[in-house]
């Protein structure tokens, strides 16, 4: 009796103190610098780099914000919405966050008492020599309680709530990647879209050309060969017009799914003209980096495979329970409610498992192992987005240079093309000369076009590389859920 007075005092003491057996979660340390290797020269003030807000990040902080409206492009962000509230993937992601949300509930309950109900009649006898029969009526209350007091079920609810960040994290995660996919098909549909309205100026001017050969032709100042040649240009030129309708199509098909439609259902998007193309920073710290949705994700699983090491510690520690019982039992309905119908009991109970052939500590080595391999990913998670936003600068500053002297190419290819045709038509040259003058400026023609593109897709890998902006939302800020067409 004493022992377990004691036993029960050593518990109760451990309950106040809080403890809570396992290892305490520490973020692990890694050096990955302060400045991207390929970023430009640091500007002394924020005024100075009007595009990008510097950012005084932390790790709670991830989110998704509406980037894409730097473009102020309208259909792109009519695009974007339609996509958040429609997405297949999207629901997906949000469904296994309310099945976190759940379990995190489950593991909170642990922490109050249970209390149950029972009730029953039974009707025996024994023996054919008596044939008399008795009745047993009774009803009863229990009440149970395990005082954490290990700390066992606060490491669960630790992994419960780690877990449903991370699930929060892949929201965003997802839909910051289904929004960079949509905006590079949406620049790339623009990228077509101006190909296709060159391709007609181009055939065009070619059907001019075919035209004044053949008049040439006709008058004998040409050869037929020539005449074929620009017959073989101008077909050329339309079936190049036509794959770019079949890549306008496969992009609007791509577009459609993305905003959870089917094709015929989406309209034709209005894709004239380039919006605005935000300014890229001139320096990027690398603890923007804690920012993307998947880095904070990563973060959080480890957090939670921490906790559940804790978990399986407590299972060598014995388990205290204290309960309750009363009721009524009795052979009558009308002795129910007197004093000798009447019974209770109450008293606290320890149970200890003493051999189990090891299951416990492979148990604990498990869950270590878990921690080990989150960790890993978790490191491994930070070298990728590191390279990622590396790759993306590489991107952006090239393209940026490229631009400038494919511009002052375009410019010269221009104005070589426009001599070469009024020397054709003035008969000073052949059409050979013409057409590697036409078909060299149609190359350049699209090359800028393509380089423009990829300019604005360049913009879009390198806001996602980041995290998809420089507000953010806590973590423990329930995200904003869109509902699901089969959510009860």
């Amino acid at each position: 009796m004493r022992w377990g007075q004691r036993a029960l005092g050593v518990a109760c003491s451990a309950l106040i103190a809080g403890c809570a057996i396992g290892p305490d979660y520490q973020r692990p340390e890694i050096d990955v610098g302060t400045r991207f290797k390929n970023e430009a020269a640091p500007v002394a003030h924020a005024s100075d780099n009007p595009g990008w807000l510097m950012a005084q990040p932390a790790d709670a902080q991830i989110g998704v914000v509406k980037w894409w409206v730097a473009f102020n492009d309208p259909v792109l962000s009519e695009l974007m919405e339609k996509m958040l509230a429609h997405n297949a993937n999207l629901e997906q992601s949000e469904a296994r966050y309310r099945q976190a949300l759940a379990a995190l509930g489950s593991a909170r309950a642990e922490f109050y008492p249970t209390l149950n109900s029972s009730g029953s009649y039974t009707r025996s006898g024994s023996g054919s020599a008596s044939p008399s029969a008795s009745d047993s009526y009774s009803m009863s209350l229990t009440a149970g309680w395990e005082p954490d007091v290990w700390g066992k079920v606060r490491r669960s609810n630790e992994a419960a709530e780690a877990s449903l960040q991370a699930s929060q994290a892949d929201i965003a995660a997802t839909q910051l990647s289904l929004a960079s996919t949509l905006a590079q098909s949406y620049f790339q549909a623009k990228n077509v879209w101006v190909s296709q309205q060159l391709m007609d100026q181009t055939i065009t001017a070619y059907e001019r050309v075919l035209q004044i050969t053949q008049n040439r032709y006709d008058a004998g100042m040409s050869s037929r060969s020539d005449v074929a040649s620009a017959q073989a240009q101008l077909e050329n030129a339309r079936t190049q017009r036509l794959a770019l309708n079949r890549q306008q199509g496969q992009l609007h098909n791509a577009m459609a799914v993305l905003v959870g439609v089917t094709p015929a259902a989406m309209q034709t998007l209005t894709l004239e003209g380039w919006p605005v193309l935000p300014t890229m920073p001139a320096a990027v710290p690398v603890q923007l980096l804690e920012r993307r949705p998947d880095v904070a994700s990563a973060e959080r699983q480890m957090m939670a495979a921490n906790a559940k090491i804790g978990v399986a510690q407590a299972a060598w520690l014995p388990d205290l329970t204290l309960s309750a019982q009363g009721g009524y039992r009795a052979s009558e309905w009308s002795d129910w409610f007197t004093a000798p119908a009447r019974f209770w009991s109450l008293g606290p109970a320890l149970a200890l498992q003493i051999f189990d052939g090891g299951a416990r500590s492979a148990r604990v080595d498990d869950a270590r192992a878990a921690y080990d391999v989150q960790a890993a990913a978790y490191r491994q998670k930070l070298l990728d987005a590191i390279k990622e936003v590396e790759d993306a600068l590489v991107e952006w500053q090239g393209l940026s240079l490229e631009m400038q002297t494919q511009q002052r190419a375009l410019e010269a290819a221009r104005e070589s093309l426009s001599l070469m045709r009024n020397q054709y038509a003035a008969g000073m040259v052949d059409f050979l000369s013409l057409a590697q003058v036409e078909t060299s400026t149609l190359g350049t023609e699209r090359s800028t076009i393509a380089l423009q593109a990829d300019h604005y897709i360049a913009a879009v890998q390198l806001i996602a590389a980041l995290g998809g902006g420089w507000e953010a939302t806590s973590l423990n800020q329930p995200p904003v859920l869109q509902q699901s067409p089969t959510q009860h």
